[in-house]
This record gives C-alpha cells, structure tokens and sequence, in this order.
C-alpha cells in the first residue's frame, strides 16, 4: 500500500493538503494517533483488502500520543513497510497571520500565559527531528491553495532524484512589499521602464510586446547571462543541505512590466533545463 503521513507546523496548509490527497484517491485520517498506524497498516494488507493510497495527518495535536511519533516511524521501517513524509511549514509571521484570520488559537498556546508566537516556536523545536526524515518539505509562506494542491500533485508523480527539487518564482511590485518567504530577491528596476512607454504603459510583462521591450534591453541579457550559471551552480548545494525548494523573488515598481517579463523568461529557462518549476504574479 502507498502511504503518506502528512506533518509539519500548524497553520501550515495540512488540511488542504489531505483534501487534495482525497481527490487524488487516498484514504485520509486526520489527527491519527502514531500508535495506531501499524495496526491501521496490518489491517489494510490483509488479502480481501482493496485499499491501495492511504494518508495520515499526524501532528502536535495528538498531545501525548504524538510523543510516541519517532519510535512508531522507527518499528515501521524496522518491519520494511515503506511510507513517505510530507512535512508542511511556513514563516513565524505567517502563521501569527492565519490564527490571528481564522480566531483560533495555536494547539501549544492553549495553556495559559503561553503566546501563539511562543507556541509556534516550541512546536518548531518539537518537530525538528521529525522534519530532518520528511521526504518532501513545502513552505507554504506564499502559496494559495491552488498553488498548494498542484505542488502536491507534482511531488508524487514526480520521481525520486534532484527532480524533486522545485523553484518557485514570483513576479511582485515594491509599492506592495517584499514577500514574504523569499531566498533571493532581485530589483529588475535597472531595466529601463515600459511604463513610460505610451504603447506598453497599460500592457503586462505576460505581453508579448512588453517581454520583447524587457529582453532586447542589453542590460536584461547581461543579467540573465550572470544569473543561469550562479543558479546552475547554487541548486546542487541546496539540494545537498536537505533543502527542498528555492524561492526567487523578482521585483519592479509596480509589479506589472519588467518584474513580470523577467520572471516568465527565468522560468521558461529552468523548465527547459527540466527543472520543476512553480509560477506566481504577485500583483497582477
């Protein structure tokens, strides 16, 4: 049987993530205490059994029992049953948002005097070790739900190498803030503007228009010559420190023209090297 135990920070997107796993045809149990996932397994491998996809939610919630989670992982690949871990985080910051949106509280901050910040540090330093053995790790700092559910389909039909490794771009204007979550951040505001072109001004860099004006600019190749080999020959070394994803983040004024152009001409050029590759326009 295929199984998937799904982790990670609360707030962080474990729920949708275990919709998505039903749609794509999963048997899915939320809050399962860790100790009953063997018993849960040796039932599902008997003969009649015609269950073939199963998904746990497994996290801090289970009080307790979830102190147990380490050991249970250990008998299970002590006994040879295979599974995979999702482990789903996001920014401090981030996660103060969600609670603070939706009025709940943090499953460790429900004892007195304990803040959702100091919870959401304490449950980081409690699942530590657990995210050291995830097989896949996704920040959810600046995903939609959208974006969330298709880089679940993504992982687990993708195969098992450097392959996994996505690079998530987004296009966002400075007049909105720097996002949240990013590794690196360029300022494509050297490039000269199509804004104060009358003909481009209300046009996006999705146009092709635009994207012609933003790439014939000598600077745009200069930049992008530099740009291709430093990542070429960062990405080996993230994949190497367990990292699972690199976020770049393009910026201009406005969020509409170079930003955007940049962006889309970056990411053309990973997906023809065969890297996955994720897309977001911040402020379109």
């Amino acid at each position: 049987m295929k199984t998937l135990i799904v982790t990670g920070m609360s707030g962080a997107g474990k729920s949708q993530v275990m919709n998505c796993l039903e749609d794509l045809g999963y048997y899915c149990i939320d809050n399962l205490p860790p100790v009953l996932m063997e018993s849960f397994m040796d039932l599902t491998n008997r003969e009649n059994s015609t269950l073939e996809k199963a998904a746990f939610a497994i996290d801090v919630r289970g009080g307790e029992l979830f102190s147990d989670m380490e050991k249970e992982l250990d008998d299970l690949t002590g006994r040879g049953i295979e599974y995979k871990i999702i482990y789903l985080e996001a920014s401090e910051r981030v996660l103060i948002r969600r609670f603070n949106e939706t009025r709940r509280q943090h499953p460790l901050s429900k004892e007195e005097g304990v803040s959702t910040s100091q919870g959401i540090r304490r449950e980081k330093e409690m699942l530590k070790n657990l995210r050291e053995r995830a097989d896949y790790v996704i920040d959810t700092s600046n995903m939609k739900a959208a974006r969330l559910w298709q880089e679940v389909k993504d992982l687990l039909t993708s195969g098992e190498s450097e392959k996994t490794f996505v690079v998530n771009i987004m296009s966002f204007g400075y007049k909105k803030g720097v996002p949240l979550g990013a590794d690196m951040i360029f300022d494509m505001r050297f490039i000269p503007n199509p804004y104060y072109v009358k003909s481009l001004k209300n046009l996006t860099g999705n146009n092709k228009k635009v994207r012609d004006f933003v790439m014939r600019q000598e600077v745009t190749g200069d930049f992008l010559a530099r740009l291709e080999p430093l990542l070429e020959f960062l990405i080996p070394f993230y994949v190497k420190e367990g990292k699972y994803n690199l976020n770049l983040a393009f910026g201009c004024t406005g969020g509409h023209h170079r930003s955007v152009a940049t962006a889309n001409e970056v990411a053309e050029r990973l997906k023809q090297q065969g890297k996955r590759v994720t897309l977001e326009h911040r402020d379109l």
